[in-house]
């Protein structure tokens, strides 16, 4: 009977599929979460970045003119 061989390596081919899936399914969403901490991060330094450009604006506004010019 060689049907039946056959429809046990399938079988065993269809669970190693849904353990693989399954797998990446885990490391897909973990993936989802680390991509929208980073973007949350990316966010907050840009936020910083802006007020930070902007003391250093108001600092080089008080700077005296030079005087040669």
């Amino acid at each position: 009977m060689t049907p039946q061989p056959s429809l046990d390596l399938i079988a065993e081919r269809v669970e190693r599929l849904l353990v693989r899936h399954e797998e990446l399914q885990r490391t897909n969403a973990l993936l989802a979460d680390q991509v929208a901490a980073l973007t949350q991060e990316r966010d907050l330094l840009r936020l910083r970045l802006q007020a930070a450009r902007a003391r250093v604006d108001a600092l080089i506004e008080r700077l005296p003119a030079n005087q040669g010019e």
